[in-house]
Protein backbone atom coordinates (compact mmCIF):
# COMPACT_ATOMS: atom_id res chain seq x y z
CA UNK A 1 0.00 0.00 0.00
CA UNK A 2 1.22 3.49 -0.84
CA UNK A 3 1.78 5.50 2.33
CA UNK A 4 2.61 9.18 2.65
CA UNK A 5 3.08 11.66 5.43
CA UNK A 6 1.56 14.95 4.41
CA UNK A 7 0.19 18.18 5.80
CA UNK A 8 -3.39 17.84 7.02
CA UNK A 9 -6.13 19.33 4.83
CA UNK A 10 -9.68 20.47 5.50
CA UNK A 11 -11.09 17.28 3.99
CA UNK A 12 -9.19 15.22 6.60
CA UNK A 13 -11.35 16.59 9.42
CA UNK A 14 -13.86 13.72 9.36
CA UNK A 15 -11.15 11.05 9.53
CA UNK A 16 -9.31 12.95 12.27
CA UNK A 17 -12.59 13.25 14.19
CA UNK A 18 -13.20 9.49 13.89
CA UNK A 19 -9.68 8.69 15.16
CA UNK A 20 -10.02 11.13 18.07
CA UNK A 21 -13.59 10.23 19.15
CA UNK A 22 -12.80 7.03 21.15
CA UNK A 23 -10.23 8.93 23.24
CA UNK A 24 -12.83 11.52 24.21
CA UNK A 25 -15.78 9.18 24.70
CA UNK A 26 -14.19 6.24 26.48
CA UNK A 27 -10.52 7.00 27.05
CA UNK A 28 -8.24 9.00 29.28
CA UNK A 29 -5.58 9.90 26.70
CA UNK A 30 -7.22 13.31 26.28
CA UNK A 31 -8.92 15.21 29.08
CA UNK A 32 -11.48 16.61 26.66
CA UNK A 33 -14.84 15.26 27.87
CA UNK A 34 -17.26 16.50 25.19
CA UNK A 35 -16.63 15.29 21.66
CA UNK A 36 -16.22 18.23 19.30
CA UNK A 37 -17.90 17.97 15.91
CA UNK A 38 -16.19 17.56 12.56
CA UNK A 39 -16.50 21.31 11.86
CA UNK A 40 -14.79 22.10 15.16
CA UNK A 41 -11.96 19.69 14.30
CA UNK A 42 -11.58 21.40 10.92
CA UNK A 43 -11.36 24.81 12.59
CA UNK A 44 -8.77 23.51 15.07
CA UNK A 45 -6.74 22.10 12.19
CA UNK A 46 -6.84 25.41 10.30
CA UNK A 47 -5.91 27.45 13.36
CA UNK A 48 -3.04 25.16 14.37
CA UNK A 49 -1.55 25.13 10.86
CA UNK A 50 -1.00 28.87 11.04
CA UNK A 51 1.79 28.36 13.56
CA UNK A 52 2.61 24.66 13.93
CA UNK A 53 2.79 21.46 11.87
CA UNK A 54 -0.27 19.24 11.63
CA UNK A 55 0.55 16.03 9.74
CA UNK A 56 -1.37 12.93 8.72
CA UNK A 57 -0.38 9.40 7.76
CA UNK A 58 -2.21 8.73 4.51
CA UNK A 59 -2.38 5.16 3.26
CA UNK A 60 -3.99 4.74 -0.16
CA UNK A 61 -6.08 7.86 0.41
CA UNK A 62 -7.16 6.93 3.94
CA UNK A 63 -5.98 8.84 7.04
CA UNK A 64 -4.78 6.33 9.64
CA UNK A 65 -3.03 8.70 12.07
CA UNK A 66 -2.36 12.35 12.76
CA UNK A 67 0.17 14.33 14.78
CA UNK A 68 0.49 18.00 15.54
CA UNK A 69 2.35 20.52 17.64
CA UNK A 70 0.84 23.38 19.57
CA UNK A 71 1.62 26.23 21.89
CA UNK A 72 2.93 25.02 25.26
CA UNK A 73 2.06 28.16 27.24
CA UNK A 74 0.85 31.64 26.26
CA UNK A 75 3.77 33.78 27.46
CA UNK A 76 6.23 34.91 24.75
CA UNK A 77 9.23 33.39 26.54
CA UNK A 78 7.78 29.94 25.74
CA UNK A 79 7.92 30.51 21.96
CA UNK A 80 10.73 27.95 21.49
CA UNK A 81 8.98 25.01 23.14
CA UNK A 82 5.87 23.25 21.78
CA UNK A 83 3.57 20.49 22.99
CA UNK A 84 3.06 17.51 20.71
CA UNK A 85 0.15 15.10 20.22
CA UNK A 86 -0.31 11.98 18.15
CA UNK A 87 -3.29 9.69 17.56
CA UNK A 88 -3.32 6.45 15.57
CA UNK A 89 -6.49 4.67 14.49
CA UNK A 90 -6.99 1.51 16.58
CA UNK A 91 -6.70 -0.89 13.64
CA UNK A 92 -3.45 0.75 12.47
CA UNK A 93 -1.53 0.54 15.74
CA UNK A 94 1.62 -1.56 16.25
CA UNK A 95 2.82 -1.01 12.67
CA UNK A 96 5.49 1.64 13.28
CA UNK A 97 3.24 4.43 11.99
CA UNK A 98 3.44 6.46 15.21
CA UNK A 99 7.24 6.41 15.34
CA UNK A 100 7.62 7.53 11.70
CA UNK A 101 4.88 10.15 11.83
CA UNK A 102 6.12 11.54 15.14
CA UNK A 103 9.70 11.65 13.84
CA UNK A 104 8.54 13.69 10.85
CA UNK A 105 6.59 16.05 13.12
CA UNK A 106 9.68 16.64 15.27
CA UNK A 107 11.83 17.26 12.18
CA UNK A 108 9.30 19.82 10.90
CA UNK A 109 9.41 21.56 14.28
CA UNK A 110 13.20 21.70 14.01
CA UNK A 111 12.89 23.40 10.62
CA UNK A 112 10.70 26.04 12.27
CA UNK A 113 13.38 26.77 14.86
CA UNK A 114 11.56 25.17 17.81
CA UNK A 115 14.12 24.07 20.38
CA UNK A 116 12.14 21.68 22.59
CA UNK A 117 9.16 19.36 22.31
CA UNK A 118 6.98 18.34 25.23
CA UNK A 119 4.72 15.29 25.40
CA UNK A 120 2.04 15.32 28.08
CA UNK A 121 0.83 11.80 28.88
CA UNK A 122 -2.01 10.54 31.05
CA UNK A 123 -0.40 7.90 33.29
CA UNK A 124 0.25 5.04 33.25
CA UNK A 125 0.13 5.55 29.44
CA UNK A 126 2.43 2.60 28.80
CA UNK A 127 2.26 2.79 25.00
CA UNK A 128 2.73 6.58 24.91
CA UNK A 129 5.58 6.48 27.41
CA UNK A 130 7.34 3.77 25.37
CA UNK A 131 6.93 5.80 22.15
CA UNK A 132 8.31 8.96 23.72
CA UNK A 133 11.26 7.18 25.25
CA UNK A 134 12.03 5.45 21.92
CA UNK A 135 12.03 8.95 20.41
CA UNK A 136 14.62 10.09 23.01
CA UNK A 137 12.25 12.11 25.18
CA UNK A 138 13.18 12.20 28.88
CA UNK A 139 10.80 12.18 31.82
CA UNK A 140 10.54 15.74 33.16
CA UNK A 141 7.97 15.42 35.93
CA UNK A 142 4.52 14.35 37.04
CA UNK A 143 1.45 16.42 37.77
CA UNK A 144 -0.35 14.44 40.48
CA UNK A 145 -4.12 13.94 40.18
CA UNK A 146 -4.21 16.54 37.42
CA UNK A 147 -7.50 15.52 35.82
CA UNK A 148 -10.76 13.75 36.65
CA UNK A 149 -12.28 11.67 33.87
CA UNK A 150 -14.02 8.31 33.51
CA UNK A 151 -14.82 8.33 37.24
CA UNK A 152 -11.26 8.65 38.54
CA UNK A 153 -8.33 11.00 39.08
CA UNK A 154 -5.38 10.72 36.68
CA UNK A 155 -1.73 11.66 37.05
CA UNK A 156 -0.09 13.30 34.05
CA UNK A 157 3.54 12.80 33.11
CA UNK A 158 5.61 15.26 31.13
CA UNK A 159 8.30 14.11 28.69
CA UNK A 160 10.70 16.56 27.07
CA UNK A 161 13.07 16.40 24.09
CA UNK A 162 15.66 18.89 22.92
CA UNK A 163 15.25 19.28 19.17
CA UNK A 164 18.32 21.41 18.62
CA UNK A 165 20.89 23.27 20.69
CA UNK A 166 19.80 26.42 22.43
CA UNK A 167 21.10 29.68 21.03
CA UNK A 168 21.36 32.97 22.83
CA UNK A 169 19.55 34.98 21.71
CA UNK A 170 17.38 32.55 19.73
CA UNK A 171 16.12 33.26 16.22
CA UNK A 172 12.35 33.77 16.00
CA UNK A 173 10.34 30.59 15.36
CA UNK A 174 9.01 30.47 11.80
CA UNK A 175 5.21 30.17 11.59
CA UNK A 176 4.39 26.90 9.85
CA UNK A 177 2.04 28.59 7.37
CA UNK A 178 5.01 30.53 6.00
CA UNK A 179 6.97 27.32 5.36
CA UNK A 180 4.38 25.33 3.38
CA UNK A 181 6.10 25.86 0.03
CA UNK A 182 9.67 25.85 1.36
CA UNK A 183 12.01 23.31 -0.22
CA UNK A 184 13.34 21.88 3.10
CA UNK A 185 9.80 21.06 4.28
CA UNK A 186 8.86 19.52 0.94
CA UNK A 187 12.02 17.41 0.97
CA UNK A 188 11.31 16.27 4.54
CA UNK A 189 7.80 15.16 3.59
CA UNK A 190 8.97 13.51 0.35
CA UNK A 191 11.52 11.41 2.27
CA UNK A 192 9.31 10.70 5.31
CA UNK A 193 7.89 7.24 4.61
Amino acid sequence: MASTIRIARDEDAAAIHAIYAPSVIAGSVTFETILPGVDAMRERLRARLQHYPYLVWDEAGEVLAYAYAGRFRERAAYDWIAETSIYVRADAQRRGIARRLYGTLLAAMRLQGIHQAVGVITLPGTVSVALHERMDFSAAGVWRQAGFKQGQWWDVGVWQKELQPMTCPPQPVQPFAGMLDAAPLQQLLDEAV
